[in-house]
């Protein structure tokens, strides 16, 4: 049950304010991921971890993918701005704790940590999504997703572009303090967070929990083409991820130009969050959600492109300016397309059941990219990313009857 921890609740919010709460609790959701996904692969690479290594560690997102399985907890026990607190301290600590959890001499506590900070993580993502459905209508959903995806990476440029551009100056230590410094300050503007005025669902304890809101899953139309759909819309883009950094690191590009080069792309994909979602409110959930779904799955041939051509400073902030722009344009659609699928009373854990399945898929190929990498290649991996983007076109017929139901 939610208790009153402030006087105020979210009824009755201007839609200005809901997107500010909005960006802050995306910010504070995109900086660990950042850290976990960007900035990471190349301190492992600098230390000298191997490419199947680090294919290998991308294995540490399975709690983003299966958390699911604890967001009845979210959803019931406990309030919103308690998980929040609780698990935002918990991530600056892990950040601490990599100054201890060096690869080159301690991987076993490597994984420890990173495991930990995946899990928490993946908990903050539970508490921001559900909390984000209750607060907005579905009119909302376009304006709120382009905030909310430029909130997260610009997160992930403060992680992934600020920090590691200073990486190179300040040392890895000093990187790892920030962060954690920067985790903290975002642990005390939770603390302004008002309660959600959203009832919640009663607990029934046990599997029930995890069921009751699947099973009201299935009642959408189309239910089963849907949740395939979910599962293969983003898996090319995920599989892309894992290998992006190796292949400029190995290309001879320095921390500071991939740095600089991350930094040029995060900014692309703010741009085309916020066109995504402008577009999406334009354009409906579903025009946007197949337009700008194969402009984003395009753009991985940048990458196989780039793997042909010399490594210069233009083609590698082009491709990554590219790739992240409609990056960008198609997440804001895609997540409008899951944040309408669920319930306002099960909206943790629907939301967490629907994002499992669209990582599951990437989980499995990014464990297997470095293997992948090293056996064909660069190119061939990129263009196997792009192929990865296409079955999930083929149920587009079906997504446009449920897309039709919920916005009716």
């Amino acid at each position: 049950m939610t208790s009153p921890e402030s006087p105020r609740t979210t009824a009755h919010v201007s839609l200005r304010t809901k997107l500010l709460w909005v960006a802050a609790f995306y910010f504070a959701s995109g900086f660990p991921f950042g850290i976990a996904t960007e900035l990471l692969p190349v301190y492992y690479r600098q230390r000298g971890v191997s490419l199947t290594d680090i294919g290998l560690l991308s294995v540490i997102a399975f709690p983003w993918t299966f958390k699911f399985l604890w967001a009845p907890l979210v959803d019931r026990i406990g309030t919103y701005k308690r998980w929040l607190l609780g698990v935002q301290i918990g991530l600056a600590g892990t950040m601490l704790a990599l100054l201890a959890a060096d690869p080159a001499r301690a991987m076993p506590l490597l994984w420890v940590v990173l495991v930990a900070m995946a899990a928490l993580s993946a908990t903050q993502d539970i508490v921001v999504d559900a909390y984000t459905i209750r607060l907005l209508d579905t009119r909302e959903y376009g304006a709120a997703n382009g905030v909310r995806v430029t909130a997260y990476r610009v997160a992930m440029l403060v992680a992934a572009g600020v920090l590691l551009t200073a990486a190179g100056r300040l040392g890895w230590s000093t990187i790892f303090v920030l962060a954690a410094g920067l985790m903290l300050i975002l642990t005390a503007i939770s603390f302004t967070v008002p309660p959600s005025d959203v009832p919640r669902a009663a607990a029934h304890g046990g599997m029930r929990d995890l069921v009751e809101p699947f099973r009201e899953l299935l009642t959408l139309p189309a239910a089963i083409a849907v949740l395939i759909f979910v599962l293969t819309f983003k898996l090319g883009d995920i599989s892309l991820i894992p290998m992006t950094k190796p292949f400029w690191d190995d290309g001879g590009s320095s921390t500071e130009s991939i740095g600089a080069a991350t930094t040029i792309g995060i900014i692309a994909a703010i741009a085309g969050a916020l066109v995504g979602g402008a577009l999406t409110t334009r354009w409906g959930i579903f025009t946007a959600l197949w337009s700008l779904g194969l402009v984003q799955a395009l753009s991985n041939l940048g990458y196989w492109v780039a793997s042909q051509l010399p490594a210069e400073q233009s083609v590698l902030y082009g491709t990554i300016l590219l790739e992240q722009f409609t990056y960008g344009m198609g997440t804001a659609a895609f997540l409008s397309f899951l944040m309408s699928l669920c319930s306002k009373r099960y909206a943790a854990t629907q939301y967490a059941l629907l994002s499992a399945l669209f990582r599951v898929g990437g989980l499995v190929a990014g464990a297997i990219s470095g293997a992948i990498t090293e056996d064909v290649g660069y190119g061939s991996y990129f263009f196997i990313t792009f192929l990865l983007a296409l079955p999930a076109f083929s149920l587009l017929p079906w997504i446009r009857r449920t897309v039709a139901r919920q916005a009716g």
